[in-house]
């Protein structure tokens, strides 16, 4: 009679283990509404590191996941969902900062330049805000930042 009573708990533990796990996983895919873009790529950083509103982009602007996100061939991953699992951009973009600028900098092909982690950063998204603003001729108000000071204010001292 003991070995069965030991028998339940140790199953409903497991089942309750078992259970957790796959909630702590999903809770760990969920993404924040406010993302600080802020990793070891950024520890020179002269600017302020940028908050991101993740929220904002898809909800207010309508921007589908496939024009940030995309696979190591530059295919947008347009069918992502909330949970799934994302890599950073730093896994691929892995050269610290910005590309070398300068009298003696290396002339890099646009694959190159990719490598660094701020330049696709800021390709991406400069990119993007060019169009958004092209498409919606919008006014300086309504406008998609493009310029440094606009999305990196000045750091408060």
């Amino acid at each position: 009679m003991k070995t069965r009573s030991l028998l339940k708990i140790a199953i409903i533990f497991i089942v309750a283990v078992c259970v957790a796990g796959i909630g702590g996983l999903y809770a760990g895919t969920t993404v924040q509404d406010v993302i600080k873009m802020e990793n070891k790529a950024y520890a020179k950083h002269k600017k302020s590191i940028l908050e991101f509103s993740h929220k904002k982009h898809v909800e207010e602007y309508k921007a589908g996941c496939g024009e940030c996100h995309h696979d190591e061939n530059n295919k947008p991953l347009d069918n992502l969902k909330e949970g799934d699992d994302v890599q950073n951009c730093i896994e691929c973009h892995s050269k610290p900062s910005m590309k070398p600028k300068g009298k003696g900098a290396k002339k890099l092909t646009k694959k190159e330049a990719l490598e660094y982690h701020a330049e696709a950063i800021h390709q991406n998204c400069k990119g993007c805000h060019k169009d958004f603003n092209k498409k919606n001729k919008a006014d300086k108000k309504k406008s998609a930042p493009t310029k440094c000071k606009e999305c990196h204010p000045k750091k408060k001292k």
